[in-house]
């Protein structure tokens, strides 16, 4: 079975700043010539996130929300007092979600739901160039 790769190149605000790269994903497996298969998006970051959500400002206001209610940046961190870098409430609010995202496919299109986007949360405390790797397994 081929396995594809490529990478997907995103500048990020930071402070919970969130991407849908629904399409930039389903270009991939479109360019990729396959039709059938796996797509596995995967962040070389330890202060970032994937996940999938209705890509719409209410969900969106509501996810970032939670995020503080339950990882609240002002908290005391360890990593902060050891690195002294700020982002400690990045790296907790990144492990809660993790670092990848599977989604099939078929017919050449991912097999998302209605209302479901992929989307990539960067909760570093400033703009990043992140570069993800996206991973197609199919035929």
């Amino acid at each position: 079975m081929p396995v594809k790769n490529f990478p997907l190149s995103l500048s990020t605000r930071g402070d919970a700043d969130i991407h849908d790269i629904t399409d930039q994903v389903a270009n991939l497996i479109s360019k990729s010539g396959l039709a059938s298969g796996t797509a596995t998006v995967f962040c070389p970051s330890s202060t970032s996130a994937l996940t999938t959500i209705e890509y719409e400002s209410g969900a969106l206001s509501d996810l970032r929300r939670l995020f503080e209610e339950i990882i609240p940046v002002n908290r005391e961190y360890a990593h902060n007092a050891r690195w002294h870098d700020g982002n400690g409430h990045s790296h907790v609010r990144a492990a809660l979600l993790g670092p990848s995202l599977t989604i099939p496919f078929v017919d050449g299109q991912l097999t998302l739901g209605t209302w479901q986007q992929i989307i990539y949360l960067d909760f570093d405390n400033r703009p990043r160039q992140r570069k993800l790797v996206v991973q197609l397994i199919g035929e």
